[in-house]
């Protein structure tokens, strides 16, 4: 797998990862909302730098312009619920793309340090020959990811593969990267170094999804 840890550059991109990991700031729903969506709209960019180009003119009011466009089929699915800015920035860019969209979320069977990835909804059109951009902004264990992407297999055969991530820790980088080939890619904003016992990034933000839209109801 190819990784693009964005954060080995420093851009604007910084500014908007402090003010999502920042205790003081975060608690405002919005701009967190807003600030994993600007995040998103980076990812974006980036990956829209690898994609295919064609050339292509454009009819002015004065005269004709030369120019490439990409030419990629893209389906965007994004994880529930966290997923949802994130897939907003990304749609931002890619206005055209076909949307997907899948539940998975750990289940604690016995004990709160182990749990398994369960996937309940998914709707989501032919991945057959397209290009699959699979977003979840944490990135933690990887599990989810590689589950989402099992789940996804019926739809049939992606000609590329980018996944997106806000953060991610270094055991979920390397979980991913050993579940996927060699030509797919990894686009991620931050890699922090370690999780706790509880499968969480440290230092991380926090849980993404109650940040951006309030506490899960309590079964």
């Amino acid at each position: 797998m190819q990784i693009h840890n964005l954060s080995e550059t420093p851009s604007i991109l910084n500014t908007f990862m402090s003010e999502i990991r920042d205790v003081s700031i975060q608690n405002d729903r919005m701009r967190f909302r807003r600030n994993i969506e600007r995040i998103g709209e980076v990812l974006g960019y980036e990956l829209s730098k690898s994609l295919y180009f064609e050339k292509h003119q454009t009819e002015t009011p004065l005269g004709n312009h030369n120019t490439t466009l990409y030419k990629n089929d893209i389906v965007l699915c994004s994880i529930l619920r966290a997923g949802v800015p994130l897939h907003n920035g990304l749609l931002n860019y890619f206005d055209a793309a076909e949307n997907a969209f899948i539940s998975a979320y750990r289940h604690h069977k016995h004990n709160p340090e182990s749990f398994e990835i369960i996937v309940e909804y998914l709707a989501c059109p032919s991945l057959e020959g397209k290009t699959l951009i699979l977003a979840d902004p944490m990135l933690a264990t990887g599990q989810s990811m590689v589950a989402t992407y099992e789940a996804l297999k019926p739809f049939g055969t992606p000609k590329d593969i980018h996944l997106v991530s806000v953060i991610g820790a270094q055991e979920g980088v390397d979980f991913v990267s050993n579940h996927f080939n060699e030509d797919a890619h990894l686009w991620i904003a931050d890699v922090d170094q370690k999780l706790n016992e509880k499968g969480y990034i440290v230092p991380g933000l926090g849980d993404a999804g109650d940040l951006a839209f309030g506490n899960k109801l309590q079964q």
